[in-house]
């Protein structure tokens, strides 16, 4: 896609700090480092976001993440990691080609938090939830 800035740095028109690649994925630290070793991996075939990919393709990219995340937590000796893939805008997807983050983690006081709201548990909404997912 000519417009897209992963797609440009991929075809090497646009610099990036490269920590891994292959014929299918490419991963680079991300422009505005969240914490030190932010760092993204994208499939070098255009997709939207996750939500377009065939199992294949995603196979192919979430192959390597356990990879490319251990070498971000040796070189960086962070303690934790959240790996991330937001799709779509409503998600916080501002890229619109399929990235998953990589942010190491170094304590609860860095500048990456996420919240999780716990909530009563309904079972019988679960349970409707749930046959309507299988049933999609």
């Amino acid at each position: 896609m000519s417009d897209c800035i992963f797609c440009k740095i991929i075809a090497g028109e646009i610099p990036a700090s490269k920590v891994y690649e292959d014929e299918q994925v490419l991963a680079f630290l991300d422009i505005s480092q969240v914490t030190p070793g932010h760092t993204l991996i994208v499939p070098k075939e255009h997709y939207r976001n996750l939500l377009e990919m065939d199992a294949a393709s995603a196979s192919q990219l979430f192959a390597q993440v356990p990879t490319v995340a251990q070498k971000v937590m040796k070189a960086t000796k962070a303690v934790g990691m959240n790996i991330i893939a937001n799709c779509e805008e409503v998600a916080g997807q501002t890229v619109f080609h399929t990235h998953v983050h990589l942010v190491p983690r170094y304590g609860a006081e860095d500048d990456l938090k996420i919240d999780f709201i716990a909530h009563e548990p309904d079972f019988d909404k679960l349970a409707q939830v749930s046959e309507t997912i299988k049933n999609a």
